[in-house]
């Protein structure tokens, strides 16, 4: 019903319909060459992905390169995306619903998200060049996989505080329907948890486009990895020192995120404005060109009345009648058992022969190297938490800001978006000569860099909880004329805790994540470095000593997880419990 009013109510908006002299022609068209370009995309990287492999591929910094380097680079941050979705809504379905399950997901993904990029780099790259040892897809693989871990927790996350804050009496709506975990999650899970996690994937994708100089150039031991990208384009400009190719690629860059801005996530950040849990319609609604471009196309209803429709039909059919069919249903979910029994079986092998080699490993570890370990993990943990407070403290009241008024926050989301994936370390040679000069030196500076590329974790998760507090509730708000200090701690703060928790868990793993490339800069053929776990990391990874490598990366995952017993898991289940919207 809410979605049908909706709908209407768009329609009947003056921006919201489509010149009557239009014809249909030019309402299909845009579209249909979108697809056309879209497919030939994928044709491309699919006859690069089976061509020869080429481990130190020649990076060029002519201008007309730009454009197959962009394509590449936006296929790469897609395809991890895409995997981070179904990754982020299995994940924290299974950890929302499943007590036991949770009790392990969580920690793990606290763990997880805290592993640097350049820790994964060694196994992954191994891996992946194993399986395909001859194809260029082997690598393709592992640079997809090294941004996949850089997108995909805050997703997770996102998801998973959204299920656990969902309101008691829409649970119980949905058992009295009897609507089978299909439905229950189409119809209220995925739109209540739309909001926060649409908003986490522009972060995510922001997160792949800063990591991507990483994940698109790298060096491990004594072979040298180069794939053609925006990525490898601007760290070929920062060693050669070019700036002129520094900005190209930049401006290559931004130009790029802002077409996706306009093209994708506007577009979904109104549409997505349906979701929002409210009993009155608000009083400003997003808006979007492409969206309204896209609802009165002809095309996209009949495919989606031929293809999806059906598809989406059977899926309800199957699973009702699975869930109401009792012949045969006990004699599977054994089998199920037993199935999950075998695989939980192998897995614990596994994980127990890993830590054997691990500690093997780590045995071997020098008394000198330890201590060296202990005193860069203080230092990276000072930082850390110092970037943490600085970006709370301007990110909270900015993010309320924006996220209640939609007409702003049209303007500083493609802003935002543009900051958060423009790649730190493309801009740092500029901050750290300035600090330098002003004799501030690496260590003031890694934190300036720490703060640009985590902050907005904090910004994004507070716009989203903002955009999502009810219009029903200002307006209860306005008529008792509560003072903005009030307003402050009887609505704004209580509605946007849960997502103000998110942020801050997410942004500090991106913190210590981070810190490989704030604490360890190249520069016109020189390294700058400071006292840090994140400096321990790159120059283990740069050194090929694996040892190294794993015992700081095991003290970092030690530090990340115990915070997050202490603090952040404590914080979660009070946002879960006591700042839940429900009535």
């Amino acid at each position: 019903m809410f979605e049908s009013l909706n709908r209407t109510a768009f329609r009947s908006l003056p921006w919201g319909k489509v010149p009557t002299g239009a014809t249909s022609l030019f309402r299909e068209l845009p579209i249909v060459m979108g697809g056309i370009g879209l497919f030939y995309s994928l044709l491309a990287f699919a006859r690069y992905w089976s061509g020869p492999v080429q481990p130190e591929a020649e990076i060029s910094l002519h201008a007309a390169a730009l454009p197959k380097y962009a394509l590449f680079s936006v296929l790469r941050i897609s395809i991890a995306y895409v995997f981070s979705l179904v990754f982020s809504l299995i994940y924290g379905y299974v950890a929302a619903y499943s007590s036991k399950a949770e009790r392990i997901m969580i920690p793990l993904l606290d763990t997880l998200q805290s592993i640097p990029v350049l820790s994964f780099l060694p196994g992954v790259m191994i891996s992946m060049a194993a399986l395909c040892p001859s194809r260029q897809l082997g690598v393709e693989l592992g640079s997809i996989l090294l941004i996949f871990t850089g997108q995909v927790w805050n997703m997770a996350f996102s998801f998973y505080a959204s299920l656990k804050s969902i309101p008691t009496e829409m649970r119980e709506a949905a058992q009295a329907y009897r609507l089978s975990w299909w439905q229950r999650f189409w119809k209220l899970e995925l739109p209540w948890g739309a909001i926060g996690l649409i908003w986490n994937s522009m972060m995510s994708v922001a997160g792949g486009w800063f990591f991507l100089m990483a994940c698109e150039m790298f060096v491990l031991g004594n072979r040298d990895f180069r794939l053609p990208g925006l990525g490898s384009y601007l760290q070929t400009a920062a060693d050669a020192g070019d700036t002129r190719a520094i900005l190209l690629g930049l401006v290559s860059m931004i130009g790029v995120i802002v077409a996706i801005d306009q093209v994708v996530w506007r577009p979904v950040i109104a549409w997505a404005e349906k979701f929002k849990f409210e009993q009155v319609g608000s009083a400003a609604i997003p808006r979007s060109p492409i969206l309204t471009l896209l609802r009165s196309s002809k095309l996209l209803p009949f495919v989606r009345r031929s293809l999806l429709l059906p598809l989406r039909e059977r899926l309800d059919l199957h699973f009702t009648q699975e869930r109401q069919a009792p012949a045969g249903a006990l004699v599977r979910t054994r089998r199920q058992l037993w199935f999950l029994r075998a695989a939980m079986v192998v897995a614990l092998t596994g994980i127990a022969y890993a830590m054997v080699k691990v500690f093997t490993i780590l045995a071997a570890v020098s008394s000198a190297e330890l201590r060296r370990i202990v005193f860069g993990a203080g230092a990276t943990f000072v930082r850390v938490e110092a970037v943490l407070l600085l970006a709370a403290l301007w990110a909270v009241p900015v993010g309320v800001g924006v996220g209640l008024r939609p007409r702003l926050s049209a303007i500083v989301q493609p802003i935002a978006q543009i900051a958060a994936s423009v790649p730190a370390t493309a801009l740092f040679p500029i901050i750290l000569l300035a600090l330098l000069r002003a004799g501030g030196g690496l260590g003031v500076a890694s934190i300036a860099l720490l703060l640009l590329g985590t902050q907005w974790y904090v910004l994004f998760n507070v716009i989203a909880g903002a955009t999502a507090i009810p219009e029903d509730l200002k307006e209860v708000c306005s008529a008792y004329q509560l003072s903005p200090g009030e307003r402050w701690r009887r609505l704004f703060l209580p509605a946007i805790f849960p997502y103000l928790i998110t942020g801050l868990v997410t942004a500090s793993g991106g913190a210590w994540n981070a810190s490989i490339v704030a604490e360890y800069v190249r520069f016109r053929g020189q390294i700058v470095s400071t006292t840090g776990l994140g400096a321990i990391i790159s120059q283990a990874t740069d050194a090929g000593n694996f040892r190294l490598l794993l015992a700081a990366t095991v003290v970092m995952v030690v530090m990340v997880v115990t915070m997050n017993r202490l603090v952040w898991r404590r914080l979660y289940a009070l946002a879960s419990s006591k700042f839940k919207l429900e009535g």
